[in-house]
């Protein structure tokens, strides 16, 4: 009697709409940026909105900016494959040795415009690391941001003398390998803890894209800011917008499919635009308080890329120690940043 009960419920929930409740998911985001910065306003609220709107309510997000959920940035990771938070937005850089390959992205004068390197990332992720670099993981976006200038205290150096011993906040294993190799002092730190570190004078300079500048008050700890010319970047950093696997394999088919087109390369191409449209206002505020930004002139920007090119040498050697061929892959990222960026 059980049975036919069950069965004549099943059928009646195909002729009223609503008899059976839509599976609904509560997904928990977490990050480490304040909810005044670009981060939050301009790439975590509208994805979780647009998810919002496509699923019809069905999924929503509770965010938890700035560490809320607890822990320290070099934690999210740990956060979401063990399912204290459902996604989080990080940057590998904070877990130094846990993505080898994918780092290949923060080399010196590796990327070039941001938007296609993010669509170049995602590509070489999904090659090249998906399997190893992010088990337990679902990425749904990779991307890097603008160009990473370097924002001062009091100097204005010039010329790659005058970094001699400079302490300088360094956010990657590979920036900080840059900066050594440049004559700097190199202090790694999350975001985090930069604008203390700048105000106490730990720190006398910052390697910083410009839309993350106002919503860390960087513009009012230092007084100048140097630019980099050329097509490709000083560095940058790779950043990871991931899922928890477990949580998107227990999601119904319908909602896998929202999620889905939410991801993927056109929207690590997406975010990376949505910071973009913040580095010009940034950099506007910081001129209005009355900061000098110059720049580096090519042919000593040139310089700088000569003496860099001994981190690339380390990474080849490093990562080819573990088995892989190096220098096929730094040859691969280096012909998806270029497919990338002739398509603009």
């Amino acid at each position: 009697m059980k049975a036919k009960h069950l069965l004549a419920l099943a059928a009646l929930s195909t002729l009223i709409p609503g008899a059976v409740l839509a599976q609904e998911v509560v997904l928990k985001v977490a990050h480490f940026v304040p909810p005044t910065a670009p981060g939050h306003t301009k790439f975590i609220a509208p994805w979780c909105d647009k998810l919002a709107s496509e699923s019809a309510g069905r999924i929503k997000c509770q965010i938890y900016p700035a560490m809320q959920l607890g822990g320290t940035p070099a934690q999210l990771l740990s956060q979401v494959r063990d399912g204290v938070a459902d996604v989080v937005w990080t940057l590998p850089g904070y877990t130094p040795g846990r993505f080898p390959v994918t780092e290949v992205f923060e080399l010196p004068f590796m990327t070039r415009e941001q938007e296609g390197s993010s669509r170049a990332l995602w590509d070489f992720v999904q090659k090249n690391t998906l399997k190893s670099e992010f088990a337990g993981l679902h990425p749904l976006a990779t991307w890097v941001p603008g160009p990473y200038t370097l924002h001062l205290r009091a100097a204005q150096p010039k010329v790659m003398a005058d970094l001699k011993d400079m302490k300088i906040r360094s956010s990657s294993r590979l920036t900080t390998r840059l900066l050594s190799a440049l004559g700097a002092s190199p202090v790694g730190m999350p975001v985090t803890q930069m604008s203390e570190a700048l105000s106490k004078g730990v720190i006398e300079a910052t390697m910083l894209p410009w839309e993350v500048v106002p919503a860390m008050k960087v513009h009012e700890l230092t007084k100048f800011s140097a630019e980099f010319g050329g097509d490709h970047t000083l560095t940058t950093t790779t950043m990871v917008f991931v899922m928890n696997k477990k949580k998107y394999d227990s999601l119904p088919a319908d909602l896998k499919k929202v999620i889905d087109a939410n991801s993927g390369r056109e929207t690590s191409a997406w975010v990376s635009g949505q910071l973009k449209s913040a580095d010009a206002a940034s950099r506007a505020v910081t001129l209005k308080n009355g900061n000098t930004i110059y720049q580096i002139p090519a042919e000593e920007t040139a310089k700088w890329k000569k003496t860099a090119s001994t981190v690339n040498d380390e990474w080849v050697k490093e990562v080819s120690a573990k088995g892989v061929d190096g220098n096929k892959l730094l040859a691969e990222a280096n012909a998806l940043v270029d497919h990338y960026a002739d398509k603009k």
